[in-house]
């Protein structure tokens, strides 16, 4: 599945902007690395330490709206 990130208040997508890529709002940083480092282990305090310029407030709101759009809660209760 694919996410619309077009409703995330802490999302931007700019054809302008890294071709388009969905950053961070006022970043050039791809959300997507997030997700990366996640992946490999980050945490989001560390996360928001190797790049500055994102909170961990938009981390929060990037991560909340990732699992409301998957529908997590449902998928973890089943």
């Amino acid at each position: 599945m694919i996410l619309d990130w077009d409703n995330c208040p802490e999302a931007s997508r700019n054809p302008n902007v890294l071709g388009g890529t969905v950053v961070f709002k006022h970043t050039r940083l791809p959300i997507a690395s997030l997700f990366g480092n996640m992946a490999l282990g980050a945490t989001i305090d560390e996360f928001v330490e190797w790049y500055p310029g994102v909170k961990k407030e938009q981390v929060e709101a990037v991560l909340k709206y990732a699992a409301e759009s998957l529908n997590v809660e449902n998928l973890v209760a089943a």
